[in-house]
């Protein structure tokens, strides 16, 4: 029994996007029995709770709110100090410690040394390139940075999701032992029909209609280029909209992309917030005329696994990150000048892009079902641990 403690996701059951959907579909989809997960969960109540989900053991932290962005920080250190306690209780043998993202990479060095000692080995997800973000401030980002250094310098291994971010990791830390595990997606169609209530309440409040629109889905935040794709769209002769899945709600960038934007002015540009509803997002993606992605920062953005999975059309930022998931599935835009907008206008008037879907969704199925990520980690931990 090989014994995988995964630590620096909010936990199980899922209720955000990025780390936790990973964890809960890793352990939904588990395949063999020779692998026992233990999920770090945070939590407002109480440490040291545990309860079982998809048979794994999940155990409960609770880390102080006031502590703000290091929060995050306190929440892993007092996770792995939990699980360490366990192990030596519970006497586990050989454990794998599954880190995700390099938050606690400044502080490393002793946890890795605890690691040791308890005949554990340390495996690393470095998520995307969180130092890049433009939300933090510069001291922040230089943590970030030296965090991710130090986080190469103490694992066993580091588990890449982007073979691209595989490349910056080897050619930026040549010491590092790394591996490309992608991330996975869901190829299910959405149960929802054109005359689902649902879906007719959702097109009616926004007065909007199927394949009448242009689609962006992804977290609020500048590296995802929204004031390039808005004004390039902005400038285009489209007639149809473009809907903004966002969580735009009382964050102050909204106001500055108004702004410096104008969208306002705009009829054809609707912000219609988040969307919860799984299935009705999934619909959404369907039955969009085109995609728009803008993502520059990171790894394998969930966000274009869904598109490539969903919609046919996908208008896709050309970086090395996109082009490593997509391939030659998508059409590409650079920031320059009208290089989205030419795109636009270019294809605005064809109607017929089945076949361009049909081989991203090949390639979904071929690389990034959930069943064949899942088996990829259980022989790595069971190879390696």
């Amino acid at each position: 029994m090989q014994d995988v403690f995964v630590i620096g996701s909010r936990g199980l059951p899922a209720q955000y996007g990025g780390f936790e959907t990973f964890v809960e579909e890793l352990v939904k989809n588990q395949q063999t029995p020779m692998v026992r997960y233990h999920v770090a969960c945070l939590t407002d109540d109480k440490t040291g709770h545990h309860f079982m989900y998809e048979g794994a053991d999940c155990f409960t932290i609770k880390v102080p709110k006031f502590l703000g962005p290091a929060r995050v920080i306190a929440y892993d250190l007092k996770a792995i100090a939990y699980a360490l306690d366990m192990i030596k209780e519970q006497a586990i043998k050989n454990p794998i410690f599954y880190i995700l993202g390099n938050t606690i990479g400044g502080m490393i060095g002793p946890v890795a040394h605890q690691i040791k000692k308890v005949g554990g080995q340390l495996y690393v997800n470095p998520d995307g390139l969180e130092w890049k973000r433009s939300k933090w401030s510069k001291p922040i980002q230089a943590y970030l940075k030296h965090a991710e250094k130090k986080m190469t310098q103490a694992a066993d291994l580091v588990i890449c999701d982007n073979k691209g971010i595989e490349s910056y990791i080897k050619q930026a830390y040549p010491w590092a032992k790394t591996t490309f595990i992608a991330y996975g997606t869901d190829l299910s169609a959405s149960s929802l029909r054109q005359d689902s209530q649902v879906v007719r309440d959702f097109f009616d409040n926004w007065s909007c209609q199927e394949k009448a629109y242009y689609l962006i889905v992804g977290r609020f935040v500048p590296e995802n280029n929204y004031a390039y794709m808005i004004k390039s769209f902005m400038k285009s002769k489209s007639q149809r909209d473009l809907l903004i899945v966002c969580n735009h709600e009382e964050n102050p960038y909204f106001e500055r992309l108004r702004q410096e934007t104008g969208f306002d002015k705009d009829r054809r540009i609707k912000f219609v917030g988040t969307v919860y509803d799984r299935e009705l997002l999934t619909y959404l993606r369907q039955e969009a005329f085109a995609y728009l992605h803008g993502h520059e920062v990171g790894g394998t953005n969930p966000g274009l696994l869904e598109a490539l999975a969903h919609t046919n059309l996908n208008l896709v930022l050309d970086v090395d990150f996109n082009r490593q998931v997509a391939q030659d599935t998508v059409l590409y835009w650079k920031k320059d000048d009208d290089s989205l907008t030419d795109l636009l206008d270019a294809y605005e008037k064809e109607l017929d892009f089945s076949a361009l879907g049909q081989k991203a969704k090949q390639l979904m199925r071929e690389s990034y079902t959930w069943e064949r990520i899942v088996e990829q980690y259980e022989e790595l931990f069971l190879d390696e641990g």
